[in-house]
């Protein structure tokens, strides 16, 4: 199931902001835009190349908080706007049941945010402060999400170990086998391994649908693993 089955942008000309600034936003002045044929859609590419800003903006066209949760979450510990929201379109086929957004860096602040209105036993038997960060995220997955629903992961490997990474990839699919749809920004090799999953690379050329053999993040890791001491002498 995709409710989201295309974004593209209206009327995108110089905005005198920072995304001014980035190649692969850019890469929609041209009439570009991204159709998300598959339950999981991927968003890869190095620090800085627009993935979380590509991310936020669907996020705040969706109605979601931008530092996390579900439409109905009401906090910000800072004066961040999603300025992508104003130039964005997002098509959909139908409306989630259930929508959340998780956001590794400002997760901290939603788990405080869970507790101060008293919905802890929605996400586990035990208060979210009081798991680690990687446990959060599992809980989170298993006790809140609920299917038929529409799930914004941004950067989930940084909670994660790798053994618990291949957990998650067993959720997402428990998930999509109930009529769910994932978008995710990642740097891990394993999480961008999911089967038949759509993976837009961003970078300096603007965004392209690329395989996963294909991605930087892949190779690297497949060469450093083959030799990590070539590697290692030129960095020391």
């Amino acid at each position: 199931m995709n409710y989201i089955n295309r974004i593209y942008f209206k009327d995108f000309r110089e905005t005198g902001t920072y995304l001014d600034n980035i190649p692969s936003i850019s890469y929609f002045r041209n009439g570009g835009e991204l159709e998300f044929p598959t339950p999981v859609t991927f968003f890869v590419g190095e620090n800085g190349s627009g993935k979380s800003t590509l991310m936020e903006g669907i996020v705040a066209q969706m109605g979601l908080n931008l530092e996390g949760g579900s439409k109905h979450f009401n906090f910000s510990s800072t004066d961040k706007i999603a300025v992508l929201e104003d130039y964005i379109m997002v098509s959909r086929t139908s409306y989630p049941k259930d929508c959340f957004f998780f956001k590794a860096e400002s997760f901290y602040n939603a788990a405080t945010y869970i507790h101060e209105i008293k919905l802890d036993d929605q996400y586990g038997e035990r208060s979210l402060h009081e798991q680690s960060h990687g446990q959060k995220l599992l809980s989170l997955i298993k006790k809140r999400f609920r299917g038929n629903g529409l799930y914004l992961l941004d950067e989930p490997e940084s909670a994660l170990s790798p053994q618990s990474q291949l957990a998650l990839l067993a959720l997402i699919n428990d998930l999509i086998e109930n009529h769910s749809q994932f978008i995710i920004s990642t740097h891990s090799p394993i999480i961008l391994s999911f089967p038949n999953a759509t993976i837009y690379e961003l970078s300096e050329n603007g965004i392209d649908e690329i395989r996963y053999e294909d991605t930087e993040v892949y190779n690297l890791y497949s060469s450093f693993l083959s030799c990590p001491e070539r590697y290692l002498k030129h960095l020391f």
